[in-house]
């Protein structure tokens, strides 16, 4: 039996600094630099994949806000069929904005978003 792919992770490069509100969660900076985030999909996975790579949408998960500004971009896209959690907490850098992208997390992660520098 094959492994479904559940787990993602986006490169995200931030060229100059941000100052970025994030819907109601918050008004955040994000210093230049490079980012990883990490999702998940239960089913779809490529079409959420998709709709992170499009500029036209509305904004409905903080990684939106994030991938909408001015001078972001995302320059990979990795995906796994471990658990979205595990793939997450065995990722380098540090999470800059508590409460980022783990709102539905139940492992303690923190955040989904850590930069890498």
């Amino acid at each position: 039996m094959s492994r479904t792919l559940i787990t993602y992770q986006l490169e995200i490069a931030v060229a100059r600094p941000l100052r970025i509100a994030v819907g109601r969660f918050g008004t955040f900076r994000f210093p230049a630099g490079r980012y990883v985030y990490t999702g998940s999909a239960r089913r779809n996975l490529e079409a959420r994949v998709a709709r992170h790579l499009r500029r036209d949408k509305k904004p409905r998960w903080h990684i939106d806000w994030l991938l909408l500004a001015s001078g972001v971009s995302v320059t990979a896209v990795r995906r796994s069929s471990r658990d979205e959690c595990v793939v997450n907490r065995a990722t380098r850098g540090t999470a800059l904005v508590p409460g980022f992208g783990a709102s539905d997390c139940r492992a303690g992660c923190g955040s989904h978003l850590r930069y890498i520098g």
